[in-house]
């Protein structure tokens, strides 16, 4: 799970990596045997029994230097990326980052430029609301509008969300449903584990070489703890994680 990746000076969350550490970061998934992969192609290849060596990459919010750092490198190292994006803030900044210094965010024709082969689009919500506690009504906008306002402008199928703040519960997982997306990602492991709310393990500047491999283990192990402890045992086979 990544944000942003660009030079910076202020970052109180933690949210940017620099270009440098980047590419030091996919040099060693490359190194340890594993590519990096849109979350989609992750998903097919998991259902076709053929995920070994692959690694989801994502990132979130949408920030303007997708295009500019994260793509030529994705390009240099052969792997593809998904990008969840903020439907209705696209041309503006992170505003829901109050402390935080100002990020532009991708604009309409900066999206609609990216390679989709490269880069999948998903949605980020309509504003960057949690969807926990939410009206019903504001729940179907930032699932289901979103999903449209991103599928007119890219022109390609909007098949996954991402929870803003990771913030899920049963009622999300159903909106998101509803609203035609063929999966979602969260953040932690949780007894909604599952193709709606896949865990991932934040990726940010101080990872280093063993910092990653001890993060890779950790997210292993704490897949492996839900499933012993039966949790997720509504979800159908299908359903399940691939982690």
């Amino acid at each position: 799970m990544y944000h942003s990746v660009d030079v910076y000076q202020d970052d109180p969350y933690q949210v940017t990596v620099t270009p440098e550490r980047f590419a030091s970061q996919l040099e060693w998934l490359r190194r340890s045997g594993l590519r990096g992969v849109a979350v989609g192609e992750l998903l097919r290849a998991h259902a076709a029994g053929r995920s070994a060596g692959l690694v989801g990459l994502s990132f979130d919010d949408g920030y303007a230097d997708l295009p500019r750092e994260v793509v030529p490198l994705l390009e240099r190292y052969g792997f593809s990326a998904t990008a969840f994006v903020v439907a209705d803030r696209l041309g503006g900044h992170n505003v829901w980052d109050s402390e935080g210094p100002r990020k532009a965010l991708l604009t309409r024709d900066q999206l609609c430029r990216l390679d989709p082969d490269l880069i999948e689009i998903g949605s980020h919500g309509l504003l960057h609301r949690p969807l926990v506690g939410l009206a019903p009504d504001d729940l179907a906008a930032e699932t289901g509008r979103s999903r449209e306002l991103l599928e007119e402008l890219v022109g390609t199928p909007v098949d996954g969300f991402c929870y803003p703040y990771g913030a899920v519960d049963r009622e999300a997982v159903a909106a998101v449903r509803s609203g035609g997306y063929q999966y979602a990602v969260a953040i932690d492991h949780g007894p909604l584990t599952g193709r709606f709310a896949l865990p991932r393990s934040f990726v940010g500047e101080r990872d280093t070489d063993w910092r990653l491999r001890a993060k890779r283990a950790r997210h292993r192990l704490r897949g492996l703890a839900i499933r012993l402890r039966g949790a997720g045992t509504t979800a159908s086979t299908s359903d399940r994680s691939p982690t």
